[in-house]
């Protein structure tokens, strides 16, 4: 068994990381947009970024040339409302346009409701932390599932909980760059205030998609979080990867922290005493898949001392984020086996010193051979009967890494920010490749 013939071979992005046209046609102020000043490498921002949203049609066509089945976008919060119970229709209108682009290219979209960058009107009302904002989400919702889901069928609440949160939040690295003392009982009431109001929004947006959708839906969340990997296959070594993978502990970075409640109705203990009954009622609604972006496992040492597995000169990419090939197979069986749902990687890839060199083009030959590593483990997972919806790669092009900056390149097209040159890598033409054979000789 192999990948299937409707297996989806995509990519992903962020409307932040790429759009640009932080102020034009309507679109109000986001946390990343009014915030990011001095917290940002050399002072970047992303107010132009790749200005994909002047040059969609240009990057659509990139991807058909790259024979991309499926592209994942987010859209913008602030651009669709800029202020409280106010639609944009420039806003909406832009990303309806951008979908009738990729259905024409014969490219399935999916549609991310939250990729971090929440409006301004919403920060100054606490934010995440606000008791208010499920029911603003699933007003955001609507809007958006009323303007586009009788073309779009695959959709995802939010991105990254456990990052948006934790390093929003928690620990000052992202916006809106809020810090909470480490072992603070004022950090832990922070984490499931937090937890509680991201799950009420999941739950309240999945209802707004099933009963709005035009198209009939399929409603997943993209997690991250800790992923631990056996290095060697014994039962032993599989069940201590499994049990630290799903530790019983309050902490924001493991993934049954947020889709226990979703999936199976169980909060851990520091959370119930947030959480009533009418509370998991709404957050424990079926969904149709699970989206996990999965980069790295095991780049840590656990609470039994040093890792073994991180030795020096372990290979790493350019966000000093282990390679560590298996992982994509044992992301796909751990969650499959517990939460009995379809696997959709959301996310893989990795940041590349990637530049032109002096015949023009970029060779990035140490991101093909990450993704022939990875890949490989995925085909592995679907050959042993796994259920794999899809593969997006992130990203489809170089863009704002957030409070890296614009150092760290993602993407299989190269992005010049001075000119917004775009030029497919050799990741990207060894990619088109390998959808074309569907992922055969790997």
């Amino acid at each position: 068994m192999s990948f299937s013939e409707k297996f989806l071979w995509g990519a992903a992005s962020a409307a932040y990381q790429i759009e640009g046209a932080y102020d034009e046609d309507g679109k109000g102020m986001g946390i990343w947009d009014a915030l990011s000043g001095g917290h940002v490498k050399h002072g970047e921002n992303g107010n132009n970024a790749c200005d994909h949203y002047h040059r969609y049609k240009e990057d659509v066509a990139l991807m058909k040339q790259m024979r991309l089945k499926a592209y994942r976008f987010s859209v913008s919060w602030p651009r669709i409302m800029p202020e409280e119970h106010t639609v944009n229709q420039k806003g909406l209108d832009y990303y309806r346009d951008l979908v009738k682009e990729l259905l024409d290219a014969g490219i399935t979209p999916m549609c991310t409701l939250f990729h971090w960058n929440l409006p301004m009107w919403l920060h100054e009302k606490g934010g995440w932390l606000y008791e208010g904002i499920s029911d603003c989400f699933a007003e955001f919702t609507q809007v958006v599932v009323d303007a586009l889901s009788d073309q779009v069928a695959v959709w995802m609440t939010v991105n990254e909980a456990s990052t948006f949160t934790g390093a929003g939040y928690l620990d000052g690295i992202h916006a809106p760059f809020e810090r909470s003392e480490p072992g603070s009982a004022q950090r832990l009431d922070r984490m499931c205030r937090l937890t509680r109001n991201v799950l009420l929004a999941h739950g309240k947006a999945v209802e707004v998609i099933r009963e709005r959708a035009v198209r009939t839906p399929q409603v997943g969340i993209a997690m991250d979080g800790t992923l631990w990997m056996p290095w060697q296959e014994t039962a032993e070594e599989i069940e201590k990867a499994r049990g630290i993978t799903f530790r019983d502990v309050a902490d924001q970075h493991q993934v049954n922290w947020w889709m226990d409640p979703i999936m199976k109705g169980i909060v851990q203990k520091e959370l119930a005493r947030y959480l009533n009954a009418d509370d998991l009622k709404i957050i424990h609604k079926p969904v149709d898949f699970m989206g996990y972006n999965c980069y790295k496992a095991n780049n840590y040492d656990d609470e039994q001392g040093k890792n073994p597995a991180v030795y020096p000169g372990l290979a790493r990419t350019a966000m000093e984020w282990p390679i560590t090939p298996d992982a994509l197979y044992w992301a796909v069986r751990f969650y499959h086996e517990r939460y009995d749902l379809p696997i959709l990687i959301t996310e893989n890839g990795m940041a590349n010193l990637d530049f032109v060199m002096s015949d023009g083009n970029v060779h990035d030959i140490q991101r093909i051979e990450y993704l022939k590593g990875y890949l490989k483990g995925l085909k592995r997972a679907v050959q042993e009967g796994y259920p794999v919806m899809g593969y997006l790669y992130w990203s489809i092009m170089d863009n704002f890494e957030w409070a890296e900056g614009y150092d760290k390149r993602f993407g299989l097209v190269y992005v010049d920010y001075r000119t917004q040159e775009r030029i497919p890598k050799d990741s990207a033409i060894w990619y088109a490749e390998l959808i074309r054979e569907n992922g055969e000789n790997l």
